[in-house]
């Protein structure tokens, strides 16, 4: 009954009990002659996927009609019980003084909301319900914020334009998170490692390695990643798509950074510099590469012979000459080699031959 909602603070909590506490026999509100049959849907297909009958935040009346009736606990803080005086018995004080807090509890996950259209758009986290779509490419989301944001993609419109470097973005969100990379702040922490991240997104999915969870499987080989982006650059080894095209040469990647790299070859950019040396280089890894040569570190070693090596290729060579494997073979007479370097040497005698003709 209504009388098991409890309600405080708010002149509208009957309002809010009779939209969200419907229970049989009960006349609802005059102004809501008939329930509402889309909320009553996702409320109801919110108690179905979490399976709430082992669970009594709340319960299901037994069905009027072909309506199913959702009755919704509202819990708050217990409200202070007062003495008075020359007698033992507790009254309740008086209604409103809990702090002013009213609570609507979701019966899945029992997050609290302040109001109701709060838990009706929380609910749809749990019934996939997406209400909102594109009217360009059809999308659909579960916010008409979310969807607004997205039109913006549409219409190139960036309206959140960042202080410090003029950048621009289409969402605030992707601003705050961007204003992190200015002043170094990393808000979300490992708990295992404690790495900080700038971003929730970033943490979750570094978690992932301590988890060795990967839950985004190739449907082709089953091969698993951990990022929904690598399943993504993956599944085009298998369709041969390479949709990033170089706008100089016409070279086709199948990975934005590959044409970035290769983009690097035609401006004769080298963006990355050793600190030593000043040497220049177009990749961050040949940066890496080169700096063991003033270090001298040497992080791959051969289990064969256990020599060492500061380039994995270099590793590679040298295992071949223990297999035995020549995987290096001249294109003119066809002899093969172990060392790629040893095919570069032994094609120089091709082209002396060609100028003594």
């Amino acid at each position: 009954m209504l009388s098991d909602v409890t309600h405080s603070g708010r002149s509208d909590a009957p309002n809010v009990a009779q939209r969200y506490a419907v229970t049989l026999g009960q006349t609802p509100h005059p102004r809501r002659s008939r329930p509402d049959p889309r909320k009553e849907d996702i409320l109801a297909k919110a108690l179905q996927t979490a399976n709430l009958q082992e669970r009594p935040v709340s319960r299901l009346v037994p069905p009027h009609g072909n309506e199913l009736r959702v009755f919704f606990k509202m819990s708050r803080e217990r409200e202070p019980r007062h003495r008075t005086a020359g007698s033992s018995a507790s009254v309740r004080a008086p209604r409103g003084v809990c702090n002013g807090k009213k609570r609507l509890e979701c019966p899945v996950c029992e997050k609290q909301f302040a109001f109701g259209c709060q838990l009706e758009t929380h609910l749809r986290i749990h019934t996939g319900e997406k209400p909102f779509e594109c009217p360009v490419c059809r999308k659909k989301f579960n916010r008409n914020g979310h969807l607004e944001g997205h039109l913006r993609t549409h219409t190139g419109e960036k309206p959140f334009e960042c202080t410090v470097c003029k950048k621009k973005f289409t969402q605030s969100s992707y601003l705050r998170k961007h204003l992190r990379t200015h002043t170094g702040e990393k808000p979300f922490e490992c708990t295992v490692c404690r790495q900080r991240f700038t971003q929730s997104g970033s943490l979750r999915t570094h978690l992932r390695i301590h988890t060795g969870e990967k839950p985004f499987e190739c449907s082709v080989c089953k091969m698993k990643f951990t990022v929904s982006g690598s399943l993504r650059t993956h599944l085009r080894t298998h369709t041969g798509e390479k949709p990033f095209e170089c706008t100089v040469c016409k070279k086709k990647f199948n990975e934005s950074g590959d044409l970035r790299k290769h983009l690097r070859i035609h401006t004769r950019e080298k963006p990355f510099e050793c600190t030593v040396c000043k040497k220049k280089f177009t990749q961050s890894c040949n940066l890496r590469k080169h700096l063991r040569t003033h270090t001298g570190e040497k992080p791959f070693e051969c289990t064969v012979c256990n020599k060492k090596f500061a380039r994995s290729e270099h590793l590679s060579e040298n295992v071949h000459i223990h297999t035995g494997k020549k995987p290096f073979e001249c294109t003119v007479c066809k002899k093969k080699f172990v060392q790629s370097g040893q095919l570069r040497t032994h094609l120089l005698t091709h082209t002396k031959d060609t100028h003594r003709e």
